[in-house]
């Protein structure tokens, strides 16, 4: 993505917004943007489903490229058309999809790209960096006709579903309350002067919307998400999950409009090292007539009832309602009722793995051409990477924000306002139209 490569969309791109429909039987053909951790879990899964053929994939990193190739090779799928510069997958006619595993900050430009030249996308989470990228994100999939999942894999998990049911049904009575746990243990980063970018390595495409930076080794390769210019913190990292399975439960509505409120503390404690984002933050989230807490740590903490593992990591949520509780994580939900909090029903995670659902679920979408049949469609994704957004603004500023649902903006808050959004980078700026 050098920017001498940065050409506007050919009218060959443009005009794919009506390549022909899929039929049930039709193989996709499916590009990978990102090859690093969430990337590689992609091609996994994509090497493992039948009607689908990996055509092409990109990184700014070669070896990675290389990498992903031999997998691919060794696996005996044919070799995908590899690229450096994600536009060019773009313009590649026989492309049906586009899987974007970039990271946080090249979500939301490299998917607008992406279903501007007629490509539906399945995008890893958290869906934007900021809630402004977030209403962008809606906008270009409804404008152009394009199925956009975000990956929140949760929402196709058998398990979940089943336990959201059940609060539905009224399990444990009217559900009033969420509380998101993401207790990951994460170590210290340290220190790392700044240096000079891996060879081949394109330091300004990875950068891409954000700020220009000197190369730092703790800016690439998974600690970008501890920097405010390209990630969110573990609560738009790992958080945004349990976020997002706090909004299902308590049936939050996509556009905020019952929110009042959020605050957020914390901080980087005990560590001394070049992380931006805190490793501890407690947020609460008042709605009208729910509230939504989320705790975040990173240093050593406790098991939370019986999730988790006894010297692993507590991650999941508790559903509070007037006649009992609920926990659910990725393995297993209990139903708790009465005084006496007795057991009365658990189900437990059959799948394989937690992604393949959901890509199911995205490659079905993307023959049916129906947006409403995805479990995680933008709009979904969206809203739950905003409450991180919201939570993180609130922890930025110090204070309490009051939220205006008809405004979607913060009640007589410039500063909180600014955070909403920012200033693209040229040349990696949006296009017009979107």
């Amino acid at each position: 993505m050098r920017r001498r490569n940065f050409l506007p969309l050919s009218a060959a791109a443009l005009s794919l917004g009506a390549h022909r429909i899929l039929g049930a039987n039709d193989r996709v053909s499916v590009a990978l943007v990102g090859l690093g951790g969430r990337g590689n879990d992609h091609l996994t899964e994509f090497i493992n489903m039948a009607g689908v053929e990996v055509s092409a994939i990109c990184d700014v990193d070669p070896v990675s490229v290389e990498k992903a190739q031999g997998r691919l090779v060794a696996a005996g799928r044919p070799a995908a058309r590899q690229f450096s510069d994600m536009r060019r997958i773009f313009d590649l006619q026989d492309v049906h999809a586009v899987s974007m595993a970039t990271p946080n900050h090249w979500h939301a430009l490299g998917a607008v790209w992406a279903m501007r030249s007629g490509k539906d996308v399945y995008c890893e989470k958290p869906a934007s960096h900021d809630p402004s990228e977030s209403r962008i994100m809606v906008e270009a999939a409804r404008r152009h006709g394009r199925m956009l999942q975000v990956g929140t894999q949760s929402r196709s998990l058998p398990h979940k579903i089943e336990a959201i049911a059940l609060l539905r049904s009224g399990v444990i009575g009217q559900v009033y309350a969420a509380k998101g746990i993401c207790y990951k243990r994460r170590k210290s980063i340290g220190h790392k002067a700044d240096s000079v970018a891996p060879k081949g390595v394109d330091w300004d495409a990875f950068l891409g919307p954000a700020p220009m930076r000197p190369f730092n080794e703790l800016r690439f390769k998974y600690n970008w998400h501890w920097f405010w210019d390209t990630g969110n913190g573990d609560l738009g990292n790992q958080g945004v999950h349990q976020m997002d399975v706090a909004r299902w439960g308590l049936g939050l509505p996509d556009h905020h409009g019952t929110l009042r409120s959020v605050t957020a503390s914390g901080g980087k404690l005990v560590y001394h090292d070049d992380q931006e984002t805190p490793n501890t933050l407690v947020s609460a989230f008042e709605f009208e007539g729910k509230q939504l807490t989320f705790e975040v740590r990173g240093l050593v903490a406790e098991r939370v009832g019986g999730m988790g593992s006894p010297r692993g990591n507590c991650i999941g949520n508790v559903f509070y309602g007037s006649d009992g509780f609920m926990e659910l994580d990725d393995t297993a939900y209990r139903v708790y009722q009465g005084e006496d909090h007795v057991l009365v029903r658990e189900g437990r995670d059959q799948t394989r793995s937690d992604t393949a659902p959901h890509i199911a679920n995205f490659l079905n979408a993307v023959k049916t051409r129906d947006h409403t049949s995805l479990h995680a469609d933008i709009a979904i994704g969206a809203a739950s990477a905003d409450l991180c957004h919201f939570a993180n603004i609130s922890y930025r500023a110090g204070r309490k924000l009051t939220w205006d649902p008809a405004a979607q903006a913060w009640t007589g808050d410039a500063e909180a306002n600014a955070w909403m959004g920012r200033q693209n980078r040229p040349p990696y700026t949006w296009p017009s139209p979107l």
